[in-house]
């Protein structure tokens, strides 16, 4: 009998970086061939990846504050570069993913007063996770990010098996995942169901980092890659 264990073979960094790659043909057949199908079925794989480690490091990040700037001001200087670059007010995946850190610190916010606080404490609670989850879903009825609330949801997702079971396994979280991962693919049609692909992946995930902390490689790739492509572009 095969131990499950034993063929979970990817890191949090393996996952990192394949999602970085598929990210890069993504957008490569995004900017310069938006004729080449091919290009952005690969990039499918790269949004669910991402989501789930997102969800990954909100579980484990010892700093909250520190985590959510992080990402959230590498939107907002993305968001620069895309009006820069014409691309008007478009929202960049680092603004959804905002979004989905603040439904999951609220969330995390809740299991800890429903354990540990008195029921004040978990009405606020409970009002502001429902607060955080209502305006994202009107923000995007009006402003849609990229790939609108349901991509906001998605790393959600992943979070919801240790808001269920603190000692989650990697199983029940990709589980946990692939249900809004089967949700946002119904709701966004067409290519994005090659983004189920992704969970074999996943299911390779050891839960485990890695020898290096590489999310500042993450940080500094997305940008530049970004810069480079619409370089070529204008340049051809």
């Amino acid at each position: 009998m095969i131990d499950v264990k034993n063929v979970r073979l990817l890191s949090g960094n393996s996952l990192k970086i394949i999602a970085m790659l598929t990210m890069l043909v993504d957008h490569i057949g995004y900017i310069l061939f938006p004729r080449v199908l091919i290009l952005r079925i690969i990039g499918r794989i790269s949004l669910p990846i991402f989501a789930f480690m997102i969800a990954e490091g909100c579980i484990y990040t010892r700093n909250k504050l520190k985590y959510f700037l992080g990402i959230f001001l590498l939107a907002v200087m993305c968001q620069i570069g895309y009006f820069i670059a014409g691309f008007g007010l478009d929202l960049s995946i680092l603004v959804t993913f905002s979004y989905s850190l603040l439904i999951i610190f609220s969330l995390q916010n809740l299991k800890e007063k429903i354990i540990n606080g008195t029921k004040p404490e978990m009405f606020f609670a409970y009002t502001l996770s429902i607060f955080v989850i209502g305006a994202t879903y009107i923000v995007n009825r009006y402003y849609r990010t990229d790939y609108g609330f349901w991509g906001c949801m998605l790393p959600v997702f992943a979070y919801f098996a240790v808001f269920v079971k603190e000692k989650a396994s990697s199983l029940m979280k990709v589980a946990f995942f692939a249900v809004g991962l089967l949700i946002l693919c119904w709701r966004s049609g067409g290519i994005q169901y090659y983004s189920l692909l992704s969970l074999l992946l996943l299911l390779l995930y050891s839960g485990k980092r890695g020898q290096y902390n590489i999310k500042y490689l993450f940080y500094l790739f997305y940008p530049i890659h970004l810069v480079i492509l619409y370089l070529i572009q204008c340049l051809y």
